[in-house]
């Protein structure tokens, strides 16, 4: 389901269902609360904008506070459905532990696998240009710089991983990923993978076949300079005997 346009509560102001704030009042409006697809929708809804399923209300986490990668602010922990994560209020950024990101990838196929998709929904697709400045984050639990991944390396969704704490996403990238593995992305992403290990094995014996006729052509040059040697030493040796 898409974003609608609806109004402030508090002043009235034209805004989107997914908006974290009013940019007039600056009162709070959205937060991360669907437990179905993890998208942002307004305090309050019976039902999420974007795929429909009834709002369940977050609930306080007990999880050791972090700072935001982006933004250097507490988050705050909340549980939505049965996934602890931790929220930023300031850009809407998610941090996800390891084992819980597992979880719901795992969640996203079983329903994907139910549902019967033909066709895995359209990847976020990030801006490219020299003029797009990429910034690295540090995980918020090591410090250590995390990696940037194209998610599944075909999902357009790409990603802060540390690979021993966790994945931190960017405004409703989690949503993008969740609908990306409910329409079969991730068996577009094995098969790509399938195709890619067959052609680079199709390319490996190319190049042994091009070593081994190689080989075999150098083999006959030298065994066609040793029958020219010896004829050459043979006629020599008659010619001293006679």
């Amino acid at each position: 389901m898409e974003a609608k346009t609806l109004n402030c509560p508090n002043c009235g102001a034209a805004v989107s269902s997914d908006a974290p704030q009013c940019l007039y009042c600056e009162s709070k409006l959205a937060t991360v609360a669907c437990a179905s697809c993890f998208s942002m929708m307004f305090i309050g809804s019976k039902h999420c904008p974007h795929c429909g399923a009834s709002a369940v209300a977050a609930t306080a986490a007990s999880l050791p506070v972090l700072k935001c990668p982006r933004c250097a602010v507490d988050m705050e922990s909340v549980t939505i459905g049965v996934a602890p994560v931790r929220e930023c209020q300031r850009c809407g950024g998610l941090w996800l532990e390891v084992a819980v990101f597992e979880s719901i990838c795992v969640h996203g196929e079983q329903q994907s696998a139910i549902l019967g998709a033909a066709s895995p929904a359209p990847g976020h697709q990030a801006p490219i240009g020299d003029d797009v400045k990429v910034h690295y984050v540090t995980c918020p639990q090591c410090r250590q710089l995390m990696n940037r991944i194209n998610f599944a390396r075909c999902s357009g969704v790409v990603v802060d991983i540390c690979k021993g704490h966790g994945t931190w996403f960017d405004r409703d990238e989690l949503r993008e990923i969740v609908e990306f593995i409910r329409g079969g992305g991730m068996d577009l992403s094995r098969q790509k993978l399938l195709h890619e290990i067959e052609f680079q094995r199709q390319q490996l014996e190319a190049d042994e076949h091009k070593v081994a006729r190689h080989v075999t052509i150098t083999e006959y040059h030298l065994d066609d300079d040793r029958l020219s040697g010896m004829s050459a030493a043979g006629g020599l040796l008659k010619f001293l005997l006679e």
